[in-house]
Formats: structure tokens, sequence, C-alpha cells
């Protein structure tokens, strides 16, 4: 057995320590990409939850490659990225420590959703926030001010936004998620103009992103719990009759220094981090379901079935998608239902990979829970036939029928009865 390998130190990069839970429960954006002043003023990040996986089947259009105009099928991952809000513009200048606030504008009318944020206990609380700062009787008049302020001192221009969690009642949630987007492109002024258009408006996410295009995806990833040096750094076991246990490190490390290395591998927490995931391929920016577009959203060129993207009975955990969303290429980190944080990519691609145009062949919408062999409930009915209950009620309709036309038939011939009694009366 010579091939087999009997030391393995570790598997993980030391650059991720410390590793352990995440305080916030948001994939934080802590850089934007660089900004071209010759562009139009735009949003660079938008906020979504993850639904859930599936697979699609689509030509690889790739000149040199062994699968070269050939069906391939690749996984993907759904996101539903309802509507946004915003509700307030923040400025920041340049100093030599970096960026610092100069000011920031706040909307007259906030949502319910976004002030439960700031309360520990909402419904005990007498004292609302922004209450009195949307009740000033010169409000425009300070706001106008400020704007004027952002204008003379700050050079990054940044929306506030909020997510509408109501709007998804699988989340079982009522508290925004909130985030700060910056506004890249145009002059300060062009900024200012740009985001004072989308105050208390919602943004949609086809606003920010289109197909073919490339993002990068910030959340906190699945929680596993303590787990020990095996699981959490990969290291190889121990001999079959190690003493006292064999998942484990044997040496952790010498008899001086005497204390134990940041670089030995340890038992700990694992899952529940933050991560950036970068370049993942948008491979359909998809509509609300109560459009005609979102309703056969699943409908391609090749694939002329009229159905949604969403898998016979719902996608597990989860439900079912009725918001616009974002199908993306591959898998993302977190588990369903988590805020992804969902930001233009920070490191432009121009790989041949990542120029090429996709063009679906087909989506599938089987079932999620075991084996689903059926696209639609159409060809499920087709395929399995009527079922029992239906059998039954079908002939608990026809005996009714029968019933009701043998009593009418009754009633024809006892009325036909009378009236000949009655003629033969009259002779």
């Amino acid at each position: 057995m010579s091939h087999r390998k009997f030391e393995k130190p570790r598997s993980g990069n030391l650059g991720f320590l410390p590793r352990k839970r995440c305080r916030r429960g948001r994939g934080k954006i802590k850089s934007f990409p660089k900004e071209k002043v010759s562009d139009k003023p735009h949003l660079t990040a938008f906020l979504g939850y993850k639904v859930g996986c599936s697979h699609i089947v689509r030509d690889l259009d790739r000149q040199g490659s062994k699968l070269h105009q050939k069906e391939i099928s690749e996984q993907v991952t759904y996101v539903e990225t309802p509507p946004m809000v915003v509700f307030g513009i923040t400025g920041y200048k340049i100093t030599v420590t970096g960026l610092t606030t100069a000011t920031s504008v706040f909307a007259q009318k906030l949502d319910d959703g976004f002030r439960r944020k700031l309360h520990k206990r909402w419904h005990t609380g007498t004292r609302k926030s922004y209450t009195k700062y949307a009740a000033n009787p010169d409000f425009d008049k300070v706001r106008e001010e400020r704007l004027k302020v952002m204008e003379e001192q700050c050079t990054v221009i940044r929306v506030l936004a909020h997510t509408q969690p109501t709007l998804l009642p699988q989340l079982n949630r009522r508290k925004a998620h909130v985030v700060e987007i910056q506004i890249n492109g145009g002059s300060i002024a062009d900024k200012l103009e740009f985001a004072k258009g989308l105050m208390e408006q919602k943004i949609t996410v086809d606003s920010v992103f289109n197909k073919n295009e490339l993002l990068d995806t910030i959340a906190i990833t699945k929680g596993k719990g303590f787990k020990g040096v095996i699981s959490r750094w990969g290291v190889t076991k121990l001999p079959r009759k190690t003493h006292k246990g064999l998942r484990k490190v044997a040496c952790i490390g010498s008899w001086h220094p005497a204390r134990v290395s940041y670089t030995v591998a340890r038992a700990g927490q694992k899952g529940y981090h933050h991560r950036t995931q970068t370049n993942n391929k948008v491979y359909m920016v998809g509509k609300d379901a109560t459009t005609e577009q979102g309703k056969f959203s699943g409908k391609t060129e090749f694939d002329l079935t009229e159905k949604s993207v969403n898998p016979m009975g719902g996608f597990p955990g989860y439900g079912w998608i009725k918001h616009d969303f974002l199908m993306l290429k591959g898998a993302i980190q977190g588990p369903r239902k988590r805020c992804i944080t969902l930001r233009k990519s920070l490191i432009p691609v121009t790989t041949r990979v990542a120029r090429e145009k996709v063009k679906l062949k087909f989506i599938d919408t089987s079932s999620k829970q075991g084996t689903g062999k059926f696209q639609t409930v159409a060809e499920k009915r087709a395929f399995m036939g009527p079922l029992k209950k239906e059998l039954e009620k079908k002939r608990e309709e026809d005996l009714k029928r029968l019933a009701e036309e043998r009593k009418k038939q009754e009633a024809a011939e006892k009325l036909a009865a009378e009236k000949k009694a009655e003629e033969k009366a009259e002779e």
C-alpha cells in the first residue's frame, strides 16, 4: 500500500481564524466595486433570501472545448428578492483616517419593519423611534441643508434600504434587514439626484443585476456546532488501536515553548462563519409570479411546457417563489431562508467562461422531496390516471344523477297514469 498517506497536518486556511460564530446574522459589505465617473449612477448591491437548488440543461458555448455545442447539466440556486425600500441617504467624506460620515438624511415616512430593528421590545415600547424627526415643522428645510452639505463635502454617496420580510410569510419575521448600498457612476450632484429619486420608493432586483452578469454573494455559512479536529480541520485519523481514541491530533506541540501554537488543529465551532463567494453567474432574472412572465418562468424555447420554476410540492423547507428572484449558477453559502447579500463583482473577470452567453434549454421542476419523476401536475395525472377518491366521487355523483333521473321518470309515469284515469272517468 505504497500509495497510502499517513500524514495530513491540516486542511483549512489560517487566514480565516478565529473560527467562531459570527456576531451578525447578515453578510456585511466591506468593500464596494471601483466606480467609473463616465457611467450613469447605479446601485451596487441588493438583499435576497436563499430558496433552494435545482438543475438546468443547456448547450455549452465554448470554442475549443470537447463539450462545445453539447448538452450539459448544471446545478443552480434560487434567491428570492422581493422589492426593497429606500429610506435614507448617507454621505461620506475622506479624512486622514479613512471615510467618515458627514451627514445623513432619512425619509419622513418610515416603515415599521425598519423601526422594529431599532427596538428591543417593539410591542411594549411607548416611545417609537424617528417620531420627533418626522414631526419637525422644518423637515424639508433641514433635509435640503443636509443635502447641500453632502454635495459640497462628500465624495461617496450611499442609500439606506431595507427588505420587506412580511412579503415572505415563511420567514416568520417582521423585523427588516437593513443595508447600505453605494451609488457608483456620475458626479456627486448626479448621485444625489439619483438618490433623491429613490427616496421612499421600491427598488427591484432587475434594476441592479442583469442576465449573464457576475456577482458576489456575502452571507453566513450553515452552522454545524462544536466539532472535533477530524471534521473541523480534516486531519488524518490515528491508527485503529490508538489508546484513548483515534479521532485526535497525536502531538499538539513540543515541550517548549510551553504553550499550544495557534497553527495546531483543535476542536471547536464549525460553520456559521462570515464568507464571501465571488463571481457567481446569473442565469436568470425572474419576475413576480403574478405577472405572465413570472407565471411561465420555467418555459424555454426548447421546453414549451407552461410552468413556473417552482418544483412540484414547492422547495423543501421554504415553499413557493412568489416574487422576483435570481437563478445563480452552482451553490452558495448558507441554509434556506438565510439573508444573502448580493453585490456587483468586486474583481471583474474577462475570461471566456465569464463572457459566455447562457441559453437555457430545460429547467427542472420535478419534486425535490424524494425522487421526482414528473415536471408538472398535469404530466403526473396523465401518467397515473384518476385517483381512487376521484373515482369514488364520480361514482357517488353518477348514483345521485341516476336517482334523480329515476325520480323524474316515476313522477312522469305517475302524472301520465293520473291523466289516463281522468280521461276514462270523463268517458
